[in-house]
């Protein structure tokens, strides 16, 4: 389905949730309850969570957390409807530049092995896999992979997103 309305991305609000939750259940065979993003946007300091917008639909969102130095992804999903329509790449801009302005020296995740389009997306962003998690996923015990990024001041770095931000303006 081509979906055309105009994408801004912007922090994730309480009464974003439902949607958000949508999309995390029609995402994930075990999804984040309502009830978790409500409590990470509400009591979690070390949170930080985008939804991308069209119009008065949310098509996608992510989430982070600052530790230490580390900005470690920990939630990143778009609407089926959505999809390999750049909503994804978008996000994913929009967290390596808010992990920048507070902070981060770097940035992390977990993706499933067998998520190779999650995983071309991250490496576009300079994430490379770093490791393992033997068994991570409850539902079916797959391995998870361990991303990083390069340092987040690297002039390679930059680079990288500011072709993406040229990418994505036009």
């Amino acid at each position: 389905m081509a979906l055309t309305a105009r994408v801004v991305v912007g922090p994730m609000r309480p009464e974003d949730v439902p949607a958000v939750h949508e999309i995390e259940r029609l995402s994930f065979s075990t999804p984040w309850p309502a009830h978790a993003f409500e409590q990470e946007l509400k009591g979690n300091r070390l949170a930080h969570y985008l939804v991308a917008r069209a119009g008065e639909r949310i098509a996608g969102f992510a989430g982070m957390w600052l530790m230490v130095d580390e900005a470690h992804i920990t939630t990143f999903g778009v609407h089926p409807d959505w999809r390999r329509q750049r909503i994804g790449r978008q996000l994913l801009l929009n967290l390596v530049e808010l992990a920048v302005t507070i902070g981060a020296a770097r940035m992390t995740l977990e993706v499933r092995p067998s998520n190779e389009a999650a995983q071309a997306l991250y490496r576009t962003f300079g994430f490379e896999v770093v490791g393992r998690r033997a068994r991570y996923y409850t539902d079916d015990h797959e391995d998870a992979l361990v991303m990083t990024t390069p340092a987040l001041a690297d002039p390679r770095m930059r680079e990288l997103v500011d072709l993406e931000r040229r990418r994505l303006s036009g």
